[in-house]
């Protein structure tokens, strides 16, 4: 796990740390920063309308992350009662976190594609922060609570049903997008999409 890396390796172990915890304020960032843009000041008021990575970590969530390999940041705190449109409000505040993971990787990784870096050790972070947006974008695309997936379909017109019966599994089907990450995002999704974007092979 991440944690053996800082003692093989204390410098790539800073770098890979360094990336996760700038993917995840960002990611949180623009769910707090939409929402505030769409007449919603709840985030703002606790704090969350920045990329300072203290004000987004969950310690359990930092913990398991660096232990196990799993783990997630602090919910930005929203209130739907304040958009204007509140299916339309929570739909864009759902897409903002996924949708910046896959804006800086795209970003980061047409610098890598079309710049000539010759510093090894700043090739590896910014590819390494390409690879991590994706896995952030594409882990939280998956509409299974307590994701922002979730959130994105919820908006949606679909079946109350339908949604008290995946609140009602959440935790089974997370396992399951687990394994559904695993054994076809990571071969079939992230890594052609990792080589698309920066010209690279797949770090993992």
């Amino acid at each position: 796990m991440l944690i053996r890396l800082l003692f093989e390796n204390p410098l790539l172990f800073l770098m890979v740390a360094v990336a996760i915890l700038l993917a995840l304020s960002i990611h949180e960032y623009f769910h707090a920063w939409t929402a505030f843009y769409l007449g919603d000041p709840t985030a703002k008021y606790a704090g969350r309308l920045t990329i300072n990575p203290i004000a987004h970590l969950d310690p359990l969530g930092t913990l398991l992350l660096f232990f196990v390999g799993i783990g997630w940041g602090k919910p930005v705190p929203i209130n739907p009662l304040n958009f204007k449109d509140r299916k339309k409000g929570d739909l864009l505040v759902g897409l903002a976190g996924p949708g910046s993971n896959f804006l800086m990787a795209l970003a980061v990784g047409l610098i890598l594609r079309f710049i000539e870096i010759s510093n090894p050790g700043l090739v590896f972070f910014l590819a390494f922060f390409v690879w991590i947006n994706l896995v952030l974008g594409l882990i939280n695309m998956i509409p299974v609570p307590p994701l922002d997936g979730s959130h994105i379909l919820f908006a949606l017109p679909i079946s109350e049903n339908i949604k008290i019966l995946l609140v009602k599994n959440s935790l089974l089907l997370l396992l399951l997008a687990i394994f559904f990450v695993w054994f076809v995002g990571f071969p079939f999704i992230l890594r052609p999409l990792f080589s698309l974007i920066t010209g690279f092979l797949p770090l993992f």
